[in-house]
C-alpha cells in the first residue's frame, strides 16, 4: 500500500518537475553513497573550459550535499515548480522548458563568472521568483505563521538562509535571474511596450505542441495582474509548509 501510495504521488508529479526532482535526489544520494564524488560534479571552471568536462554545469545544477537545508530546498522545487508547472504554464510545457533552460543558462555564466560550485539553491530559487511575482498578491504563510504577500516571499527565503546559514550570495542570484526573466518575458514587452526578447523556440512548441489550443509564447499578461486571476491563483500551491501559499480564511 505505502509502495502503491508513493508511486501513485511520484506520477502525479508534472512531467518537467518530475524529472527535474528526479535527478535532485539522484545526484546526492550518489555522492552520499560514495559512488561518485562530489569534486566531479561540482562547477569547476578549470576543468569545465581546459578539459571539456561538459557535464558539470548539469550536475552542478543537481547536486547538493544532503542534509537539512537540502531537504527544505527539494521541498521548495517540488512544490513551486509543479505549481508553475500545473497553473500559469499548464498545457505550455515547452514555454516551461524554455524558461528553467534560460534560468539555467544565466545561473551557470553567473556561476563561472563569480566561482561558484553548486548552483542547485539558485536555480530552485529562480523558480519561487517567477512564482512569486505571477500570484503577487496571493498571501502566503511562512514560518512560525508568518504571512505576507508572496512579492516577498524569496526576501524571506534569503533572510531565513542568512539566519541558517550566513549566506545569501545563492540567494540573491536566484532572485537576480529570476528576475532578469520576469522583466525580459512580461514586464519590459507588456507594461512599457518594449521589445519582445524572449521567445520560445519553435522546435520546443514542435515536440511539445500545447494542450489548449493557443499559440506557444507569451503575449498573456501575468495571470496575478487581473482581478479575476487572483481565484486561479489561489489553486496554484495552497498548503501551509515552508512558504507555499495559502489564502487567509481558506480551510
Amino acid at each position: 500500500m505505502a509502495d502503491s501510495g508513493l508511486g501513485e504521488w511520484y506520477r502525479s508529479i508534472p512531467l518537467v518537475t518530475r524529472y527535474w526532482f528526479t535527478g535532485s535526489v539522484i545526484f546526492p544520494v550518489l555522492e552520499r553513497l560514495n559512488i561518485v564524488s562530489a569534486r566531479t560534479l561540482v562547477l569547476w571552471a578549470e576543468p569545465f573550459f581546459n578539459n571539456f568536462q561538459l557535464w558539470r554545469p548539469i550536475t552542478a545544477s543537481l547536486f547538493y550535499p544532503m542534509g537539512f537545508h537540502y531537504l527544505i530546498q527539494l521541498y521548495f522545487l517540488y512544490s513551486y515548480s509543479s505549481s508553475l508547472e500545473r497553473g500559469f504554464f499548464d498545457g505550455r510545457t515547452a514555454d516551461y522548458i524554455f524558461m528553467l533552460f534560460f534560468n539555467w543558462i544565466c545561473t551557470v555564466i553567473v556561476g563561472l563568472t563569480m566561482g561558484m560550485l553548486i548552483l542547485f539553491v539558485p536555480l530552485v530559487l529562480t523558480v519561487v521568483y517567477v512564482w512569486a511575482q505571477l500570484n503577487k498578491d496571493q498571501i502566503v504563510t511562512f514560518w512560525f505563521g508568518m504571512t505576507f504577500k508572496a512579492c516577498y516571499l524569496p526576501w524571506a527565503l534569503l533572510i531565513f538562509n542568512f539566519i541558517l546559514r550566513n549566506s545569501v550570495m545563492d540567494e540573491l542570484v536566484g532572485i537576480f535571474v529570476g528576475h532578469m526573466y520576469y522583466v525580459l518575458m512580461f514586464k519590459y514587452p507588456q507594461e512599457y511596450g518594449g521589445r519582445t526578447f524572449l521567445c520560445t523556440p519553435q522546435f520546443l512548441s514542435r515536440w511539445f505542441p500545447p494542450r489548449r489550443g493557443g499559440v506557444s509564447g507569451f503575449g498573456v499578461r501575468p495571470a496575478s495582474r487581473r482581478p479575476q486571476a487572483e481565484d486561479e491563483g489561489g489553486r496554484w500551491g495552497r498548503g501551509y509548509f515552508w512558504g507555499q501559499g495559502q489564502r487567509l480564511g481558506d480551510n
